[in-house]
């Protein structure tokens, strides 16, 4: 039985080399045969098929059946709108999270000093519960997925959205630092935390204070449980591997103008990994399955194996959305390229570029002016790079289908399933 499962792993590896293999080669589809014009672009005649309903703009790939699932509004993935959760689920969450501050700020802690805790409280309302929560969500509908229906009592679902809040903490100390390194201007529609003029470098103090509040509410609500060692265990390593992440891609962006040889597949996932899809992946499913009772190497090993396949695809499709998504759907003004980001784009574009076509990377690449950006984006379309992020997509559906059905040791399929399902935006 083991013998085989490794076979079959062997095997889905093998595929998935054969499909980078295969990106990494020149297409032979014509530009024009391939899509419609860019969504920067003005169109220039109308699309004589065009669906009724659809966005006259929206990228189009003639060869395939469908829209590109990353650039429908109707079907717009988790890189760009929330976790397809009830309401009822949204609104059980979001009513712990004044509790969680009440605890934090106004339990008789740190009384000589008030401004403090109005601080932390102001800290925590702006910049914790205003994004897509996708992260405490997702911890809370894998806890009851995982949990015997016997012990899904109100007190343990209570619990599941306190882990859930503890999660979106760590994704908002990781938010806090990367914008400053980052220079980033707008988080959520609003100006980030740093560039307030109350805030400016401090924020990188009001990072830590979110994580000690983290750690603060962890020890109130789950210091009496048995699996409260393993979670503490889970939190450090998550943001060991995430400052590990955030080093690998800052650590591409140290001059002025990017290396673009440094500018290869290993290096791109191994930053995807580190930097985002073991925290917003694996880290939800991990802290469900200990609050059910399960330290199981092996289920965990499984859960794990598949749910960075899927955080590595997010990721690509967050890179794609960056360069080719339309802003009013997406939220957020894409700036990959401006700031000379290792993304999947980018190195598959390297890896088709002709000596003449990487020399226009290496002038453009990194670099602010529109017409710059604008250069790099007419290379893509050139390199047939949505061409290729349509097939990439859909295969790489195929394949995370095919894993998830060989999971055993009892985890749900379903549950990967409807996590898949939210990623594509598809029927699972």
């Amino acid at each position: 039985m083991f013998s085989t499962k490794k076979s079959v792993e062997r095997v889905l590896q093998a595929y998935k080399n054969e499909i980078r293999r295969q990106i990494s080669k020149t297409t032979s589809v014509s530009n024009s045969d391939a899509m419609a014009p860019r969504l920067d672009q003005s169109v220039v005649k109308p699309q004589q098929n065009e669906e009724a309903g659809q966005p006259k703009k929206l990228l189009k790939l003639q060869k395939y059946h469908r829209y590109l699932s990353t650039l429908t509004p109707q079907e717009m993935p988790m890189a760009t709108r929330g976790l397809a959760v009830s309401k009822d689920q949204s609104r059980e969450f979001m009513a712990c999270f004044p509790d969680i501050v009440r605890d934090l700020t106004e339990t008789g802690k740190h009384i000589d000093v008030p401004e403090a805790s109005k601080w932390l409280a102001k800290l925590l309302q702006y910049n914790v519960p205003n994004g897509k929560k996708n992260r405490g969500l997702a911890t809370v509908l894998a806890y009851k997925m995982l949990e015997k229906p016997e012990n899904l009592t109100p007190e343990n679902i209570h619990l599941a959205n306190i882990m859930g809040w503890c999660t979106e903490m760590f994704h908002t100390h990781q938010l806090l630092l990367n914008d400053i390194m980052e220079g980033t201007e707008l988080r959520r529609g609003a100006p980030c935390w740093y560039r307030r003029a109350d805030v400016g470098l401090s924020g990188i103090n009001d990072a830590v204070q979110v994580q000690s509040a983290m750690y603060s509410t962890l020890k109130k609500y789950f210091s009496s449980k048995p699996y409260y060692k393993n979670v503490l265990e889970t939190f450090n390593e998550m943001l060991l591997k995430s400052s590990i992440g955030q080093y690998l891609d800052q650590s591409l962006s140290k001059t002025d103008k990017p290396d673009l040889s440094k500018f290869t597949m290993g290096k791109y996932e191994a930053i995807t990994k580190y930097k985002s899809a073991y925290y917003t992946f694996q880290m939800p499913v991990t802290l469900a399955l200990l609050m059910t009772g399960v330290d199981d190497p092996e289920t965990h090993r499984q859960a794990k194996t598949i749910l960075l396949e899927m955080g590595e695809f997010f990721q690509i499709q967050d890179d794609f959305l960056d360069c080719f998504g339309d802003p009013t759907v997406t939220g957020k003004n894409g700036t990959d390229i401006q700031d000379g980001k290792c993304t999947w784009l980018a190195v598959v574009a390297l890896q088709r570029a002709t000596p003449s076509q990487r020399v226009i990377m290496e002038e453009y690449y990194g670099c602010p002016q529109p017409e710059a950006v604008a250069k790099i984006k007419d290379l893509y379309e050139e390199l047939q790079l949505p061409h290729t992020y349509s097939v990439f997509e859909e295969t790489t559906y195929d394949l995370l289908r095919t894993q998830i059905q060989q999971v055993t040791r009892g985890l749900p399929h379903e549950l990967f399933f409807k996590i898949l399902d939210n990623i594509f935006r598809r029927s699972v």
